[in-house]
């Protein structure tokens, strides 16, 4: 027959007998209410014609099913309800073939779980990422998956969200065999199996497993989900399958589901999800193009640099670092090289793509090399007078077209960009540390700043794989800003008769996965010191000032780098120091202070109060474009927990 269409997203053609179902829905090919009628109505035609033997079911482009459709999210469900699809497929008189030519997250892997068996390409995924919402799978997924992967496996996939590839799908038994074409060979499958009895997943056994690797499974994702209930659901549906028959586990989690789905928790992941699809569009840069970069000059390869120029690299980029001394061009290379290994040593990367970065980057002691450069990144010490000097150096050196970033902390970049020729071409690039690893990148929108300057930055800043949150000039941008105000009420509290450990615990027991006093001994506490020494004279002095900080730096307590801050680490590990609680109480006397006992409740709530409230300034000087988008770079760069939503989020709809 030729090309028939079932409907608008979902269409059909028969080859040598087997019906090929393509959805089409971009841009992830989502289970949208038409996706589904269109595969009630190819089935129906499948059943209804004797010369259709069996059905292979696969995607436009590059993603087979890439989950729901968002834009249903929040909307009464319309049928037919997918587990009312995924029925009908596994219990189908015919055969039928996911062949997944991408990826399969979400609803569209339990697509493939109701299949009577999965042909992945070699591009292909297979993800139930739902925890990652707040939710679990409703669709069948925590009791399918379960019955071909096993019980240990399972609570991986489902207790963490995370995908999984051709290879280990293959291995685990999630996929029957791996192909160059998944679409020729799905339907080979099922015209070999077409007439015999089917395997249909529902009506397999759970595989017996050892009793102490399912606790250890479950340990693993519960020490890890730090109070959200969803990763728990997930595993207790899991481990319920091995008990419950296919219709008990199914009704199980779809009620699970529902319940999961009205939590302000799952609010508070939807929120994050749509903050981020959001993150880095501006209406000033509605119609402008980013400009080309093809090589990335980085200033000063120290721990910062070379994590920027590892992500750099594994981007596709190739990278000229620069160093003073041919010396330290030669350590710098050594510490991205180290990276690098240590990145293919943890999986995250290939021997092969380790090789191609490698052989991609310069590291050299002469800045005159910057000269092709597209965009040069400074890494340098945080010194105004260092960063200026090194722009008007550029200045010299670079092409008219090369955009400058500063990748400054708390300086002004307008004051630098102020120093060059070109202020126009400067935009800020604030990477988090480790470089090649946390996500959040603020891009500093200066006053200076070209349009397709900073359309470049957000481009460049996405290929690395970042989030790149678009912040105007201000001290310590947004993250750092909201942070100080954060700190700030902190020792407001200890000073008032808060004690650290306390502080810290009832952040931790909200959902922190470390307190403010653990974050700043690891961070090191003389940064801050050295900002609060640079800003003494400008100090109100009518303002509230907290010396109990100063008074641990001056006592050479530093943080966990000098085994004392906050706490003592002499003994390896974080201990209450009397020596502390000494100092907080002399400090508290010298301004007559009577302490007074804080529960954890108004730890917390004077907490996310100041956060929230710094937020707000933020937005009303214009400094941060939306609410959301200050939730994302808490969350990302600070910490907040995701499914408390950021403090924004949370203080506009307390719990």
């Amino acid at each position: 027959m030729a090309a028939a269409r079932f409907s608008e997203t979902v269409t059909g053609d028969v080859r040598d007998g087997v019906l090929v179902v393509t959805i089409d829905n971009p841009p992830v090919n989502a289970l949208s209410a038409d996706v589904r009628d269109g595969l009630m109505a190819a089935l129906d035609h499948a059943e209804a014609s004797a010369d259709i033997v069996g059905v292979a079911v696969t995607g436009a482009g590059r993603i087979f099913i890439g989950g729901a459709d968002i834009r249903e999210f929040g909307k009464p469900p319309v049928e037919p309800h997918l587990p009312d699809v995924l029925d009908r497929i596994e219990n189908f008189p015919k055969p039928v073939i996911a062949a997944v030519n991408g990826a399969a997250l979400g609803g569209g892997c339990e697509v493939a779980l109701a299949c009577h068996g999965r042909i992945p390409g070699e591009k292909a995924s297979f993800g139930l990422p739902e925890v990652k919402l707040g939710i679990v799978p409703g669709a069948g997924g925590t009791q399918r998956l379960p019955r071909l992967v096993g019980i240990p496996a399972a609570i991986d996939m489902t207790g963490t969200g995370r995908s999984v590839k051709p290879e280990e799908a293959a291995r685990l038994g999630l996929a029957d065999k791996i192909a160059a074409d998944p679409v020729a060979e799905a339907a080979q499958l099922a015209r070999a199996v077409a007439g015999t009895p089917l395997r249909r997943t529902g009506a397999l056994t759970v595989p017996v497993a050892d009793v102490a690797i399912v606790e250890a499974a479950t340990k693993k994702v519960l020490s890890k989900a730090r109070g959200q209930a969803s990763p728990g659901e997930a595993v207790r549906l899991v481990r319920a399958a091995a008990e419950m028959s296919l219709k008990g586990g199914l009704a199980e989690e779809r009620a699970t589901f529902i319940r999961l789905r009205d939590s302000r928790e799952a609010a508070a992941l939807r929120h994050v999800f749509f903050a981020e699809r959001a993150a880095g569009k501006l209406d000033k840069l509605e119609g402008v193009a980013p400009r080309e970069v093809k090589i990335v000059g980085i200033v000063g390869t120290g721990l910062m640099g070379a994590g920027i120029a590892v992500a750099t690299l594994t981007a596709g980029y190739r990278v000229v670092g620069v160093e003073q001394t041919a010396e330290a061009a030669a350590a710098g290379r050594n510490r991205i090289a180290g990276m690098l290994d240590k990145a293919v040593e943890s999986g995250r990367l290939s021997a092969a793509s380790r090789d191609e970065s490698l052989a991609r980057l310069t590291v050299v002691a002469d800045a005159a090399e910057l000269t092709p450069a597209d965009l040069v990144i400074e890494a340098v010490f945080d010194d105004l007078t260092v960063k200026t000097d090194l722009f008007r150096k550029l200045d010299g050196i670079v092409r008219a077209d090369a955009i400058l970033a500063t990748n400054t902390s708390y300086l002004n970049p307008d004051e630098i960009a102020a120093t060059t020729a070109h202020p126009e071409r400067v935009v800020g690039l604030h990477f988090f540390s480790p470089a090649n690893i946390m996500r959040l990148t603020e891009v500093v929108d200066c006053k200076a700043t070209a349009p397709d300057v900073l359309a470049t930055a957000l481009a460049f800043a996405k290929k690395l794989g970042k989030l790149p949150i678009v912040c105007g000039v201000t001290e310590g941008f947004i993250g750092n800003r909201i942070y100080s105000a954060y700190r700030r009420e902190a020792e407001f509290m200890v000073e008032d008769g808060a004690e650290p450990q306390e502080v810290d615990a009832a952040l931790e027991a909200w959902g922190f996965p470390m307190g403010i006093f653990t974050v700043n001994d690891m961070a090191g506490l003389e940064i801050a010191w050295a900002k609060r020494k640079r800003q003494a004279a400008m100090r109100d002095p009518k303002e509230r000032y907290v010396e109990i900080p100063d008074r641990l730096c001056e006592a050479g307590r530093f943080g966990r780098k000098s085994g004392r801050g906050w706490y003592d680490y002499s003994s390896g590990h974080r201990a209450v120091d009397p020596q502390v609680t000494a100092l907080i109480e002399t400090a508290r006397a010298a301004k007559g202070i009577v302490p007074r006992r804080f529960s954890s409740e108004e730890i917390v709530a004077r907490l996310l109060k100041a956060m929230a409230d710094e937020g707000s300034a933020l937005l009303a000087e214009g400094i941060a474009a939306r609410a959301s988008d200050i939730d994302l770079v808490m969350i990302n760069g600070y910490g907040f927990p995701a499914y408390k939503g950021g403090p924004m989020f949370a203080s506009a709809s307390p719990s």
